[in-house]
């Protein structure tokens, strides 16, 4: 079996996801190449700690040039606050390594863009990451979508909800502060998420009337003081997209405050002959929606059915770390060639797409007004 070999920058909460679905390697079937974390780049001593304990860790350092320079990696995923993005993903590139980039790929269009050109110029193979497409109930919705049985398209909706800020005495961080999360607030941190499958499916919106909401200004410093939160909240943006020669309104809603949910990924595609459903609220069921005499919805219970095959057997339960792994899964399948028709991870154009709609949508709210998007 091939060894493609890992190694991350910026240790956090989704660098130990990765190195989790890394440890958990064998359970792909048939699978023609081994991910294998290497290295890791972390400026917290106390994170590097953490991956002592990976066997197959042999370097660990707070310089990420030394890991672009070590010859033993050859993919290096990159994890760390939007403001820092542009230099660190353009070092890797430049420094010949292929590069599985965290969302929204930038601090802005600008950086998301030159990000891109580097890319093509060093002809390095680069994804974004975004795992939710990968569970099963999010590939069925793919699937039903491709087979073209749902009529005229009449509405999508498509969204990542959040709750983790509706307390207000939870401390500030960078994801609450433009000068690292950028202006584009929640959709650079939610964004991806709920664009990357209306995107795949050529559902692009050609304008966007946006509604931006600044709930909580201030939060605790930590220090027993308080600090600016600066950054858009909520994000819901009405869009119209051209399908089959018809003008189809879609929704796109991204909300760290939204009552009620802890985590939730959604998308809902309806049509005059049919439609699909799927939430992560409820991530066992699909409803499908089939028009007939009667208005029927039909519940399908879900079992574990990724894109790729593992050892876990169909009755059971798919969940977070299995649909990051299928991502991990993916990104490496077209790197090497053996994607073969599968869902693959978001592109360089498809993230530089999500800035462009973003800061339309900035404008927008902005001006008070529908503002076209070039896509």
């Amino acid at each position: 079996m091939k060894k493609v070999k890992l190694a991350i920058i910026g240790g956090g909460l989704m660098g130990k996801e990765a190195a989790s679905a890394m440890g958990r390697w064998f359970v792909l079937n048939n699978f023609d190449s081994q991910l294998e974390l290497v290295a890791v780049c972390d400026l917290n001593a106390d994170i590097l700690k953490w991956y002592a304990q990976v066997p197959t860790v042999k370097m660990l350092t707070q310089n990420h040039k030394e890991i672009i320079a070590n010859p033993d990696v050859d993919v290096v995923y990159v994890a760390v606050p939007h403001n820092l993005h542009l230099a660190l993903y353009t070092d890797v590139l430049r420094g010949g390594k292929d590069l599985l980039a965290e969302k929204p790929f930038g601090i802005d269009l600008a950086a998301a863009t030159e990000i891109a050109v580097v890319a093509k110029a060093t002809n390095r193979f680069v994804r974004c990451s975004s795992e939710f497409p990968f569970l099963p109930g999010v590939q069925r919705v793919i699937t039903a979508f491709n087979e073209g049985k749902f009529g005229k398209l009449v509405q999508i909706k498509s969204g990542f909800h959040h709750s983790s800020d509706l307390d207000p005495t939870k401390p500030i961080n960078w994801k609450r502060q433009s000068q690292f999360c950028g202006n584009i607030g929640v959709m650079g941190d939610l964004g991806m998420h709920a664009v990357h499958v209306p995107f795949r499916l050529g559902l692009k919106p050609t304008n966007v009337y946006a509604q931006l909401q600044k709930i909580y200004t201030e939060r605790p410093d930590g220090k027993g003081g308080v600090a600016p939160c600066d950054t858009w909240d909520n994000a819901t943006l009405h869009c119209d997209i051209v399908h089959q020669g018809l003008t189809v309104p879609m929704t796109i809603e991204m909300k760290r405050m939204a009552p009620t949910e802890t985590n939730t990924w959604f998308i809902e595609i309806l049509g005059t002959d049919g439609g699909v459903k799927y939430s992560t609220k409820e991530p066992k069921t699909l409803w499908t929606f089939q028009r007939g005499k009667e208005q029927t919805w039909t519940k399908t219970d879900l079992g574990f059915n990724g894109p790729f095959a593992t050892i876990t057997g169909g009755i059971f339960e798919t969940g977070f770390p299995d649909c990051f792994q299928q991502m991990l899964a993916a990104y490496v399948a077209e790197r090497d060639g053996f994607l073969d028709g599968r869902f693959g991870c978001a592109t360089p154009e498809e993230a530089v797409m999500s800035h462009k709609l973003f800061d339309a949508a900035l404008q927008s709210h902005a001006q008070k007004s529908v503002v076209a998007v070039s896509l």
